[in-house]
């Protein structure tokens, strides 16, 4: 009879051999659908965007030998909240349509007047008047194809025109954009760190299972090993044993897989949801992942037989376990320090290998620190212990380190990844704000002096025939400079009148300010004799007109500290801006009629608002905690299901002393209280220092970011406190399992 036909055996006849394969298998099949899920959401933003590249969202001309065919530009519009990418192009003179080669899901090159959209935009055109969107782009002519757009609800407009109608910054080329899309280094960072974070509480699930019948099969194997069974044979059988339950699990895993792609196709990421055709992993690298975690589950059944290898008798007997060194609480500052040293090295060697692989060994060290602190815990309640249960935890976690922190090693990793989300969110969030200079709610779009009073006059002609009051002015920007060469400094200032800058920007000034001749407004009194105006960085420049005074204005948001506001009656003769913004204020009601004005003469040209930018901003922000709930959520299911499993395994283990002392008259609550106990008391300690290295990594990734301090809130400690609750939870499976013991003949042992 060979290793595989007595494995098949073994599950044939045993069950509770058989509810450990099956859990292992769950393991096994959760380990392998996550990796798979998480290593594809690069590759899956990597083909997002290499259908939007055409887009040009990101495209910057560089010189070609190939005649240019077409003017092309790329900017974002906005509509009640939602992104508009917009794509201007026209031919160049002597240039055919059909010269031109069109991307993958754009049916036709739009002709002046004309726009090929996106369905979803196609829909808003149809649901709105014109003055609020339709006169943007043109007459619609044609619709794009999947295959040209990001994720399936982007809109997306592509507009035709006339070479002289084509903005100042469009792009002569030979073609649409193209070439090879890089993934989200965002998204792909995060997915490294979820494949850290998540995949080593699924294999600690998968550990679990298999210590259901350690005690059993290591008995059984000794027993094997006696009769005259070589070490390679009793290899060969734990192997077998262990490979069917891995190979099951890794096949259910993929065909788990496509389900969970298809869930996450819904989740949004950086303003919209997915295909189903993005979650598509090279085949090679699903074959890896779908052998590697069997494989890395076998060695691991594989090395815990050295015992039995090496010394089968005392396997089937008993033996004294060696006491753990004080040198295992060195590794969490060695790794510490390596992950420190490539966080600070990251920015030089433009990477995060070094820094993952940091990350990965501060997680790899709570294996070998959290026995250690288990022990130690165990051998304090052993020497204070005033009741029978405190007692018997104290000596199981004083005897068994490695067994018990079995149970908190998933809650612990789940405690450091939240603790390190829930430091760097706030901080996320602290950094949001700032924008330009103008209220939220006023629209600006950027040209030059040339083009700024057509913009004004077009802009301003169709608000009258939409039936507004509002008008667009040109505000254009002058430097304040003071000294000469390497000594000179600059400020940026808004050339406008004092009633404008009350209504339109939001510095803070006042109708009372603008009385008494014309002033430079800025957040501190600066003495105008020493600056000079001018209209360009390196231009010479002039001294303000006789009689400006300069009016200090208490700025309300830090991010203004340095602007300034001109009145264009103190500009010297000679001086004019190069730089125009034409600004435009909007109420609620008619925000989208005027910026449906302002973009038919900006031509493509990109038009803001602050609270637009403000609306990005937590558009971001809500992907990352979309992210961080959902890993966090997973992560703690995974480590209350390993918990609650090792409890079970550790009561399985100790059938034969919990059935003597069950017969000895121990109440089976006094044996239940020892084994939350068990649980607990690790688990409150290692997840109080994982907490803690949590929200150091969060600095220290953060760190990598900005340079600013961290934002602490007491929502750190949210996860220690979660982790100690779910640890109770896992360990109420130990009273069920009592009574099973209780009731099964101790005989059966």
């Amino acid at each position: 009879m060979n290793s595989l036909q007595i494995a098949l055996r073994v599950l044939k006849v045993d069950r509770r051999t058989r509810t450990s394969a099956i859990l292992t298998a769950i393991g096994v099949a959760v380990a392998t659908g996550l990796v798979l899920l998480l290593a594809t959401l690069p590759f899956a933003t990597q083909h997002r965007e290499q259908r939007a590249l055409w887009q040009g969202e990101h495209y910057y001309s560089r010189g070609s030998d190939a005649p240019a065919k077409i003017l092309f530009t790329s900017s974002k519009d906005y509509f009640d909240g939602r992104q508009i990418v917009r794509v201007d192009v026209a031919l160049t003179g002597g240039t055919t349509p059909g010269a031109i080669s069109l991307p993958a899901g754009v049916p036709q090159l739009p002709g002046p007047g004309e726009t090929v959209v996106s369905p979803a935009l196609g829909r808003l055109l149809q649901a709105h008047s014109a003055d609020q969107l339709g006169d943007r782009f043109g007459k619609p002519v044609g619709a794009l194809g999947d295959d040209g757009l990001r994720y399936p609800e982007q809109l997306v407009a592509l507009v035709g025109h006339t070479p002289d109608a084509m903005p100042e910054n469009a792009y002569p080329i030979a073609g649409f954009p193209a070439g090879k899309a890089s993934a989200d280094g965002l998204l792909m960072l995060l997915s490294w760190v979820g494949i850290i974070v998540l995949l080593v509480p699924s294999l600690v699930l998968v550990a679990s299972s298999a210590r259901l019948t350690a005690a059993r099969r290591e008995r059984r194997l000794a027993a094997i090993r006696l009769a005259g069974a070589t070490p390679g044979q009793v290899t060969n059988m734990v192997g077998a044993e262990t490979i069917l339950s891995a190979g099951v699990g890794a096949l259910l895993g993929l065909l788990l897989s496509p389900a969970l792609h298809g869930l996450a196709s819904f989740v949004p990421w950086a303003g919209g949801t997915w295909q189903a055709s993005d979650f598509a992993l090279p085949v090679g690298l699903t074959v890896f992942i779908a052998v590697a975690i069997p494989v890395l589950v076998v060695l691991a059944g594989i090395l815990g037989l050295r015992r039995v290898l090496k010394n089968p008798l005392f396997a089937t007997g008993g033996h004294t376990k060696k006491p753990l060194h004080w040198w295992r609480l060195l590794a969490l500052p060695a790794a510490g320090l390596f992950f420190l040293v490539a966080v600070t090295t990251a920015k030089d060697s433009g990477g995060i290998t070094m820094v993952m692989a940091g990350l990965f060994l501060l997680v790899g060290s709570a294996a070998i620190v959290g026995p250690w602190v288990t022990s130690a815990v165990g051998g304090t309640f052993v020497r204070i212990w005033r009741r029978p249960s405190s007692l018997l935890a104290g000596r199981r976690l004083r005897d068994d380190p490695k067994s018990a922190y079995r149970a908190s090693a998933g809650i612990v990793l789940a405690v450091f990844a939240g603790s390190m989300a829930l430091t760097l969110l706030p901080t996320f969030e602290s950094m949001a704000g700032g924008g330009r200079s103008f209220q939220d709610s006023v629209l600006y779009v950027d040209t030059d002096a040339q083009h700024a009073d057509k913009i004004v006059g077009q802009a301003n002609a169709s608000l009258q025939k939409y039936g507004q009051s509002e008008k667009a002015v040109a505000v254009g920007e002058i430097y304040l400079a003071k000294g000469e060469g390497r000594d000179r400094s600059l400020q940026r200032g808004l050339v406008m009148s004092c009633a404008d800058a009350v209504k339109l920007t939001r510095f803070g000034i006042t109708p009372e300010m603008c009385t008494g001749g014309p002033a430079i407004y800025g957040d501190s009194a600066l003495d105008l004799a020493q600056y000079k105006l001018t209209g360009d960085y390196d231009a010479p420049g002039a001294t303000p007109k006789s009689g400006t005074r300069m009016e200090a204005v208490h700025f309300a948001d830090s991010d203004l500290s340095g602007s300034l506001v001109i009145d264009p009656a103190a500009l010297p003769d000679g001086i004019t801006p190069k730089y125009v913004t034409v600004v435009a204020p909007t109420t609620d009601a008619n925000r989208e009629i005027v910026r449906t004005a302002l973009a038919g003469p900006a031509a493509g040209a990109e038009i803001g608002s602050r609270d637009q930018y403000l609306v990005n901003q937590q558009t971001e922000l809500g992907d990352l905690r979309r992210v961080t709930v959902i890993g966090l959520v997973a992560a703690g299911i995974l480590a209350g299901c390993s918990a609650a499993v090792a409890t079970a395994g550790s009561v399985m283990d100790r059938r034969r002393t919990f059935g003597a002392l069950m017969a000895a008259g121990t109440p089976v609550r006094v044996l239940a209280r020892a084994l939350r106990m068990e649980a607990a008391l690790p688990a409150l300690v290692a997840t109080i220092g994982a907490g803690i290295v949590g929200v150091l990594v969060g600095v220290g990734l953060f760190s990598m970011v900005d340079e600013r301090g961290i934002v602490l809130s007491p929502w750190i400690l949210a996860p220690v406190v979660l982790g100690v609750g779910v640890a109770l939870l896992g360990a109420s499976v130990c009273t069920p399992a009592l009574k099973r013991v209780q009731a099964e003949p101790l005989a059966d042992e």
